[in-house]
């Protein structure tokens, strides 16, 4: 069964095919416009912001906090009822140091503050964080799939691998579009998502 949403479909493959359209089509336009240059790094707005810029087409829930409690295999993500308190901590913690952006990253995907698209949002709000601070952006074509997953999975008990990860893949190549829009290629392709290259679809 789908998700509800704005587009009346009601197939969860139709679905998932119009989101990755749609929405890689907005994440390569928050590069081209410039929206990611206005948006203050770190911040649970600018996180809400790249939410309902990629999926504000698709769900009316796009930039809201959920208000369902959401879990994952065995892992429960932050019960809604302590939802509100985490995402106030998670924006106080301190985004100066590699580490330091790095644990803020590993919360924010414990907190998961939106019913879908968490992963894909929030992967854009850590290269933010890393461009500000540090002058360097994660180059996502060289972190392997299986190896993100289970790194993403063990880290709220241990960030050793994640961090081993991001740090083996950052670069200071900041500005360079088409290392955004592989990016982007491969962030949807970490959640299943192959169907279109970002690129192509400017074009459209």
């Amino acid at each position: 069964m789908a998700l509800e949403n704005k587009l009346g479909l009601t197939s969860s493959a139709d679905l998932a095919r119009e989101e990755e359209r749609i929405s890689k089509k907005k994440a390569a336009e928050l590069f081209e416009n410039g929206v990611l240059d206005t948006l203050k790094p770190g911040t649970l707005s600018a996180l809400q912001a790249i939410h309902q810029y990629l999926f504000g087409e698709i769900y009316d829930f796009a930039g809201q906090i959920r208000t369902v409690n959401m879990a994952k295999g065995n892992f429960r993500f932050a019960p809604v009822m302590y939802l509100e308190a985490a995402l106030k901590n998670i924006e106080k913690m301190p985004q100066s140091t590699f580490d330091e952006i790095v644990e803020k990253y590993v919360e924010m995907n414990i907190a998961h503050p939106f019913r879908e698209g968490n992963g894909r949002s929030t992967r854009i709000w850590l290269d933010l964080m890393l461009k500000a601070a540090l002058q360097k952006v994660v180059d996502w074509s060289r972190i392997d799939k299986e190896d993100y997953l289970l790194a993403m999975e063990r880290s709220p008990i241990k960030d050793i691998e994640i961090k081993h990860l991001l740090r083996a893949a950052l670069t200071d190549d900041v500005d360079s579009r088409d290392l955004y829009m592989k990016g982007i290629d491969h962030s949807y392709y970490y959640e299943g998502y192959e169907a279109f290259k970002t690129e192509e679809l400017l074009g459209e």
